[in-house]
């Protein structure tokens, strides 16, 4: 148990220092970049759903128009 707590307090003294850089880097506060990363993740992670659906129904419209036909006395 004092491993993972070693391990928790390493990443939250060094890791969360990449925004709070960031943030200085830009002029503004470290918490809306944190919010700004936040946001952009969940957005793209709809996007992708959103195209995987799109994609997922086009493929069963192909297949609905395309049909494959056995021989060519099937015209």
């Amino acid at each position: 148990m004092k491993f993972i707590h070693s391990v928790r307090h390493f990443f939250e003294r060094h890791g969360f220092n990449v925004s709070s850089r960031f943030a200085d880097r830009l002029g503004m506060r470290a918490t809306n970049v944190r919010l700004f990363f936040i946001y952009i993740s969940f957005v793209t992670v709809g996007l992708s759903f959103g195209l995987y659906l799109t994609l997922a129904f086009l493929l069963r419209l192909k297949d609905m128009v395309y049909t494959k036909r056995t021989s060519v006395f099937d015209l």
